[in-house]
């Protein structure tokens, strides 16, 4: 399984959302300290990032199924890594506000491209136990990226010096990338005609609403959790601690889980998950004060540690091996639909009503998620999986 391309596919996947993660948890507070936007401004600027990510990935995992999926991934990790910047010449609301909207093109289409070669190098025997291995790669960034964001805007409060960061470890995520070796393989686009299927994986679309209330649930926590703990619990450096505990909890379900999902135990991992989050969320919202802060990040740590590795391979299960890129870009718009209508709804509702209210709203989704799962999802999996 730890052959030297899955090393280097997952490498590069760290750098990527590392990169990613250093800018994520404070550009609320960027928004607001540079250009004093309030809520439901900072919500649209950045929900447009989201939204483009969720666009572009159904056309990537055609594109990454019916082109060569080096070169196609080589493509997008340079145009994410230039995109970066951009952030550095932004001078107003307006191009920054743009910058970050175009920027979730490459950025979704590289997170298809690049988990799709990771799937295509590892051998089919250990598939569904690397898939869960590769989402460390994320967790480890999540762990690292906002913990170092916080350190650095606490010491040098300086946002351009985490523009240029995030530039520069973007582009060595493209040169880890760029050694890595593919097999040559017989493309889709001479096989079959265009259809639905070859955009959006329709044997999914159960588990794809699913996902999207799960993302809903984690994109209004993410995104509002920095102003959150300074202005409602007076936590200034909580951010990244919050984000350094939640990545320990996703890593470890992960390894945790790793031998479930070997005895093919997928649905097993992804119920329990769901039931670990969602107390996770309700803790956050419910018990305001430090043990309900940093005990929500476990929880809700182990519990996406679950989830992801358990959908992708459900996803991945529900369809044949040339059809990968459209699986995995499938869960993707899930997760980027959800996070997407969460900043959005997530903004207004603590612009006019409070954070609780906003928090709250996550909770109640999550839990219909989760219902939706027990009572018809998993069933609907099970009669249709192809492996």
């Amino acid at each position: 399984m730890w052959n030297s391309n899955f090393i280097k596919v997952s490498m590069a996947n760290f750098l990527l959302w590392f990169a990613f993660y250093l800018l994520m948890p404070l550009l609320p507070l960027y928004l607001s300290e540079t250009f004093h936007s309030t809520k439901d401004v900072i919500g649209a600027v950045l929900s447009g990032y989201t939204i483009v990510a969720l666009l572009s990935r159904p056309f990537s995992g055609f594109i990454v199924d019916s082109y060569p999926r080096r070169q196609v991934l080589l493509t997008v990790y340079f145009l994410f890594f230039i995109f970066f910047a951009g952030y550095i010449a932004a001078g107003s609301l307006l191009v920054f506000g743009i910058v970050r909207t175009l920027h979730g093109g490459p950025f979704g289409a590289l997170t298809v491209a690049n988990s799709t070669v990771a799937i295509d190098v590892l051998p089919s025997s250990r598939r569904s136990e690397g898939i869960g291995y590769y989402g460390l790669s994320n967790n480890m960034a999540m762990a690292v990226g906002p913990t170092v964001a916080v350190y650095l805007y606490e010491t040098i409060h300086d946002f351009q010096v985490l523009f240029w960061l995030a530039f520069i470890i973007a582009g060595i995520g493209l040169l880890v990338d760029a050694t890595v070796k593919l097999k040559p393989r017989e493309l889709v686009r001479n096989k079959s005609k265009l259809s639905l299927d070859r955009f959006f994986l329709v044997a999914g679309v159960w588990l794809f609403l699913d996902m999207i209330t799960f993302g809903f649930s984690y994109g209004v926590l993410s995104t509002y959790l920095a102003i959150y703990g300074k202005e409602v619990m007076g936590m200034t450096s909580s951010t990244g601690t919050y984000f350094l505990i939640l990545a320990i909890g996703l890593m470890a379900s992960r390894l945790e889980g790793a031998s479930s999902l070997r005895k093919g135990k997928i649905v097993y991992n992804a119920a329990i998950g769901m039931v670990i989050s969602a107390v996770g969320y309700a803790l956050f919202v419910a018990v305001p004060n430090v043990w309900g802060y940093y005990g929500s990040a476990v929880l809700i740590g182990m519990g996406n540690g679950h989830i992801w590795p358990a959908f992708q391979n459900m996803f991945i299960n529900l369809t044949t091996p040339d059809h990968r890129g459209t699986a995995n870009s499938t869960v993707l718009v899930a997760w980027d639909v959800g996070m997407g209508l969460g900043v959005v709804v997530g903004g207004v509702m603590s612009e006019f009503f409070g954070y609780a209210a906003a928090f709250w709203s996550g909770v109640v989704v999550n839990v219909l998620g989760v219902t939706h799962f027990y009572l018809h999802s998993r069933f609907h999996y099970n009669r249709n999986k192809l492996v």
